[in-house]
C-alpha cells in the first residue's frame, strides 16, 4: 500500500493567509493544496476523521460552523465515512449540479428510462 501519511503532518507555517478559527487558523492555501493532492492509497484510514462522528452546534453562525467543521474533519478532501475512505475532488467546470441533473434527466427521458 505504500507509505501512509497522517493528515496532521500536512499543516503549514504561520506566514500564510489562513482559514480563520482555532485549528483552522493553522491551514493556509498551500496546506489546502497538499490536502487536496493527498493520495487516498497512502492515507492511514485509522488517522482520518470520521464524518459520521462530526457534530456541529446549530446555534453557531455560518462562519463558526465552517470553522468547527474544518477543526473536526482536519482534511475536507480526505476523510472516513464509517469504514470507507472518501476522497473529494471537483471538476474544473462552470456547470452546476442543477445543470448536470437536468442533463441526466433529459438523457434518461430520451432513452425511455
Amino acid at each position: 500500500m505504500g507509505k501512509q501519511k497522517d493528515i496532521r503532518a500536512v499543516r503549514g507555517d504561520a506566514g500564510n493567509k489562513f482559514i480563520a478559527g482555532s485549528m483552522a487558523d493553522c491551514i493556509g492555501p498551500e496546506d489546502l493544496a497538499k490536502m487536496k493532492d493527498m493520495d487516498i492509497q497512502e492515507a492511514d484510514a485509522g488517522k482520518l476523521a470520521d464524518i459520521l462522528e462530526i457534530e456541529i452546534d446549530r446555534d453557531l453562525s455560518d462562519t463558526e460552523k465552517k470553522r468547527e467543521f474544518i477543526r473536526q474533519i482536519g482534511n475536507p478532501y480526505l476523510y472516513r465515512q464509517g469504514e470507507y475512505v472518501v476522497k473529494l475532488s471537483f471538476a474544473d467546470t462552470d456547470a452546476t449540479l442543477t445543470d448536470r441533473l437536468k442533463e441526466y434527466i433529459e438523457h434518461m427521458a430520451a432513452a425511455g428510462l
